[in-house]
């Protein structure tokens, strides 16, 4: 006889993320990368090594260290996505890994930091960075890392899904609550 056993929606989420992430993207090259030094990622304009630098690049601006390297590769993805279709945004890309230099993804985190800090007014690094938020915290492997629930509109709104379900606040006192409705006097 088999157990009922109840799981929160948090949990859920962390625990399908991985076998939905894989169903998505199984079958092509981008399933087969680890969080390892291994890169198999489709790019279409970029070189591996180039993409292999960005991957750092994007885990240097936004460090996560438990989140899946599949997080950070669809980041290289978008640049090479969007330097596809635009040959200024190419040379961009490829001069700025350039001025990173071959060392770049192997260096320590303290180096690269320093690195990506002489660059951080280019306009290089800026693109990177913002193509890597908008990109990287925009994945389900995000949300379930950071326990983000998704968007409440399709399911009926905050209000009545835990808007006001912050455990770790202790409860406020009623005279800090606000005023009263009329005609009640508690």
């Amino acid at each position: 006889m088999s157990e009922l056993v109840q799981v929160d929606r948090r949990t859920m989420l962390k625990m399908t993320t991985g076998v939905l992430t894989g169903l998505v993207l199984a079958g092509t090259p981008l399933a087969a990368i680890a969080s390892g030094p291994a890169w198999a990622v489709d790019l279409s304009v970029l070189t591996s090594a180039e993409g292999v630098t960005l991957m750092a690049m994007a885990r240097t601006i936004a460090p996560h260290d438990k989140l899946d390297g599949v997080a950070y590769a669809l980041v290289v993805r978008a640049i090479d996505d969007t330097s596809s279709n635009d040959a200024n945004e190419l040379t961009l890309v490829r001069e700025g890994i350039a001025s990173l230099g071959s060392i770049f993804a192997t260096s320590p985190e303290s180096e690269r930091v320093a690195a990506l800090k002489k660059i951080e007014p280019s306009t290089f690094f800026q693109t990177v960075r913002l193509k890597t938020l908008q990109t990287l915290y925009a994945t389900p492997m995000a949300y379930a890392y950071f326990g983000y629930e998704g968007e409440a509109f399709s399911k009926g709104g905050y209000l009545l899904r835990g808007f006001n379900d912050l455990r770790w606040l202790p409860e406020a006192p009623i005279e800090d609550g606000g005023p009263m409705p009329v005609g009640r006097r508690d």
